[in-house]
């Protein structure tokens, strides 16, 4: 068939992959970080989206793109770009999860009844990142702006639309418009008046088109594929499959699950999202993960994760009865925004810094362990875990990881995935449109070089582990999960 490209534009920088269409292989790549003014100021919360195009521009030098045939766009969730009657942006694109927006999501759970009322409507409870909940700031924040927005575009719909040269039709795809807030993955549509009630009036959206359709085809006879968000993407390049399970292990942790439809769930701790593909993504998410180890790190004054892992290794699984509830931040798997961590089953053989260490692996695991137990208490398949993240490579995390989660655990090759799966979405695009590929079936691309670590014997030993840590947790917040 040919060669195709994938582009992800994530919050820092673009990736794009040049892959072979009929087995996924990458021939190419390139990369540019987005131009921003004060790189030492941090990650900005609003930002020019021009600044996508022209890293795009740069990542693409050099004729990389040379004799591809079609593109995939994938790019940063949560990112909402306002345009006016004219298409031009009202202001910049607001992006991330930035704080600000967190007393417009408390203001819009309010406004429709609550929690469940908003997990029956979409899905999900609005969170700061948002679209929803960032059009509720602009609504209060900036009126004028507010009044001015006429048109709702995501950061790969917007980068889409000025591939194609800016058509009439817009265009996005389910898994992006399942982040919004203002689409539903359980009826397959958008709910109009919840853009209205965040922002005050109604604004056009965005036609939501099928997983292997095309967005359309650009002057020079280019075809774009729909797009998706960054999660989605990864999962498509990742080859995920019903049974899969993906942990990301970030200084948050998020736990997502392919599954045949959509989860509504009353208590918000499930967000139902739409994939790449036509099916669903349900993700738990906890705000607790790699800062655990962090925290743990420097009161035990080591280095680095790689010393506490090894610290952690001359420990015993169990830690010697030393459970950390790893609840530092809060939490919201289960909902206790305003707890604390707890260190509980401190004895005087047990007061060693190699138990603390092991404590904290086994709490940071256990906690999403506990978040994969939702997904698996509303029948959802979960037989293979594959865990991403830099702490993923960490023996620590390895040898325990299996038996915690009670299931074969998979650890990926470090790859660009969100830009393969997006490659990959562009081929299916293409093999359609040329009657060569079902729209039903994905092109059949080589899975993730991966390390696969099975629970074998240990397993009762971990489970054992898990127990000592539900007790405690049990004990500390009685009718945290049933709540």
């Amino acid at each position: 068939m040919g060669i195709v490209a994938g582009l992800d534009s994530s919050p820092d920088f673009t990736r794009i992959v040049v892959c072979d269409t009929d087995t996924g292989a990458v021939l190419r790549q390139g990369y540019a970080p987005h131009p921003v003014d004060n790189p030492e100021s941090g990650r900005p919360s609003d930002i020019d989206p021009q600044a996508w195009l022209l890293s795009l521009g740069e990542a693409a030098g050099g004729g990389l793109l040379e004799g591809v045939q079609a593109i995939g766009v994938s790019a940063q969730q949560n990112a909402l770009v306002p345009l006016d009657a004219q298409g031009n942006t009202v202001r910049p694109a607001m992006v991330g999860g930035d704080k600000r927006a967190q007393v417009a999501a408390a203001d819009l759970v309010d406004a429709l009844g609550g929690r469940e009322a908003w997990a029956q409507a979409v899905g999900s409870v609005p969170q700061a990142a948002q679209s929803v909940t960032k059009l509720r700031w602009l609504a209060k924040s900036e009126p004028e702006n507010a009044r001015r927005t006429a048109i709702l575009l995501q950061a790969h719909d917007w980068l889409v639309w000025q591939l194609l040269g800016r058509p009439v039709r817009r265009t996005t795809d389910r898994g992006g418009a399942s982040g919004t807030g203002y689409w539903s993955a359980a009826i397959g549509g958008y709910r109009p008046e919840l853009v209205e009630l965040a922002l005050g009036h109604q604004a056009m959206l965005p036609e939501v088109i099928g997983p292997s359709d095309a967005a359309g085809t650009t002057p020079e006879g280019l075809l774009i594929s729909a797009g998706t968000g960054e999660t989605m993407a990864a999962a498509f390049g990742l080859g995920l499959g019903l049974g899969d399970a993906v942990v990301s292990l970030g200084a948050s942790g998020s736990v997502m699950a392919v599954h045949p439809e959509a989860l509504v769930d009353q208590t918000g701790m499930i967000t139902s999202l739409a994939d790449a593909t036509g099916m669903h993504l349900p993700v738990v998410t906890t705000l607790n993960a790699v800062r655990t180890l962090r925290g743990t790190a420097e009161l035990l004054g080591v280095p680095d994760l790689e010393s506490l892992s090894d610290l952690a290794m001359k420990s015993t699984p169990g830690s010697h009865g030393l459970v950390l509830l790893p609840y530092l931040e809060g939490e919201r798997t289960p909902n206790l925004p305003h707890t604390a961590g707890t260190l509980a089953g401190l004895r005087r053989e047990s007061m060693r810094p190699e138990h603390l260490a092991r404590a904290a692996f086994e709490g940071m695991l256990c906690g999403l362990a506990d978040a994969l137990d939702v997904l698996r208490g509303r029948g959802v398949d979960v037989r293979r875990v594959f865990l991403l993240g830099q702490a993923a490579e960490l023996a620590a995390v390895q040898s325990a990881a299996p038996s915690l989660f009670g299931a074969q655990v998979v650890v990926p090759q470090p790859a660009d995935y969100a830009a393969i799966g997006a490659a990959r979405q562009a081929a299916w695009a293409l093999g359609v449109s040329q009657g060569a590929l079902d729209p039903r079936t994905p092109p059949a691309w080589q899975g993730a070089a991966a390390q696969v670590l099975d629970p074998g014997d240990q397993l009762a030993v971990g489970q054992a582990v898990r127990q000592q840590f539900m007790s405690v947790r049990e004990q500390t917040h009685p009718g945290a999960f049933r709540s």
